[in-house]
Parts: structure tokens; sequence; C-alpha cells
């Protein structure tokens, strides 16, 4: 426990270095954008979320004042991901739709698939999703969130299938694991191999996700009982 929580304070100082160092680069150099998406990036991930939200819109007026579209699409990206971790989902899609540049439409779409994911709006998660697909056909984020959607909705073969895809070539995903060991248990497939292995990937993520093996259970036996009458 105790070098669980030097560990912290290492990482803590680490985080603290870093955002010191973020802000120097941009009093340096204050006409480069990428110093204030990373800034505001960082405090996102480090839960400091008004100083994100303040750092993302204050550099996004100024860059829109000067007409840099690139620095605007990634800023709003930037804030887009902000909302989505704080759960403000409505205004995460607002922003990730107005994600212009090329390169970076396919996150915009995993991000989107992802929102809808989290609002239970299932055809429009799969829609981004496969819409992302065509754009990044690697992406193990965007088979998962593809088999996500379409598990929500019953579609076990169409799941199945983008599980199958990631797990290829990323076996070491428990999540991965997990969602196929109840796509299996739907199909009335051997199931338990795919739960012990995200068992022992990450006990964690198996207890907390445990309570959805018994979801399938129930919606099964109601399939079934239903069928039999």
């Amino acid at each position: 426990m105790e070098k669980e929580t030097k560990q912290q304070e290492a990482q803590k100082r680490q985080s603290e270095q870093l955002v010191h160092q973020l802000v120097a680069a941009i009093d340096a150099e204050p006409n480069k954008f990428n110093n204030y998406y990373e800034l505001g990036s960082l405090l996102t991930r480090l839960h400091d979320y008004t100083q994100a939200e303040e750092l993302f819109l204050k550099a996004l007026g100024l860059f829109e004042t000067r007409g840099d579209e690139r620095a605007v699409t990634f800023l709003k990206y930037g804030l887009g991901n902000l909302y989505y971790e704080v759960d403000q989902v409505d205004k995460a899609i607002k922003y990730y739709n107005q994600v212009e540049d090329e390169k970076m439409k396919a996150d915009a779409y995993l991000m989107l698939a992802q929102s809808y994911v989290k609002k239970g709006q299932y055809k429009q998660a799969v829609m981004y999703g496969l819409t992302a697909h065509e754009l990044e056909e690697s992406d193990p984020e965007i088979s998962q969130v593809l088999g996500d959607a379409l598990l929500a909705l019953g579609e076990f073969e169409q799941a199945k299938k983008y599980y199958d895809r990631i797990l290829v070539r990323h076996p070491g995903r428990a999540d991965t694991q997990f969602d196929r060991g109840l796509v299996a248990m739907a199909l009335g497939e051997p199931y338990q191999p795919y739960l012990e292995q995200a068992q022992q990937l990450n006990p964690d993520y198996y207890k907390k996700s445990e309570k959805r093996i018994a979801e399938i259970e129930k919606t099964l036996q109601e399939l079934g009982d239903k069928g039999g009458h």
C-alpha cells in the first residue's frame, strides 16, 4: 500500500511538472495551438475539469478570431472529450460534430459512437461506428464500440464479428474477452473460456461487469419462456 502511495505521489509530481512546462510553453509561444490542446487534455485527465474548460474556451476564442481552422478543430475535439468525460454527452456531441479536419474524422466519429452508447441510443452509435470503421478499419476501439452497440441491440452474430476481429490482434483486452463471452452465451456457444480470460486479465473489471452475465441469462430465460408458450 505504501509503495502504491509513493508511486501515486511520483505520478502527481510528474503531472504537476508537465502542467508547469505546458503553461511555460504557452507563455513562450502563445500562437501554437498544440500547447493549449495538450494542456487542456492533460487537465481533463487529471480531473481538473473547470480549468480545462476555461483553457479550451479561451483558446478556441483566440484561434477562431485568427481564422485558424486546424487549431479550432483540435480545440473543439478537446472540448468534446472534456464534456464526454463529465457525462455532458449532448455538449460533447455538439463539438464532435464540428470536427472538420479529415485526419481527425475517424476519431470524431468514434467518439460520437461512444457518446450515443452512453445515451443508450445504439442505432445511432452503430451508424457513426460504421462510418468511423470505413475510415479506420484496424482501430480496435471502433470495433469495440460497434460490438457493444450491436450487443445492446441483440444483434449477436454481428457483435461477434467485431469482437473476434479485435481478439485476433489484441487477445489481452479484458473488456473484449468479457463481451465476447456474453455474445457466446446469447448464441448458445461455449462462453466460459472468454469469461475466465477476462477475469484473469482484469479481476476488477470482471467484478464490476459480472452483473451483466446475470442480465444476459435473465433475458435468455425470458426469451425461452416466451418461446415455450
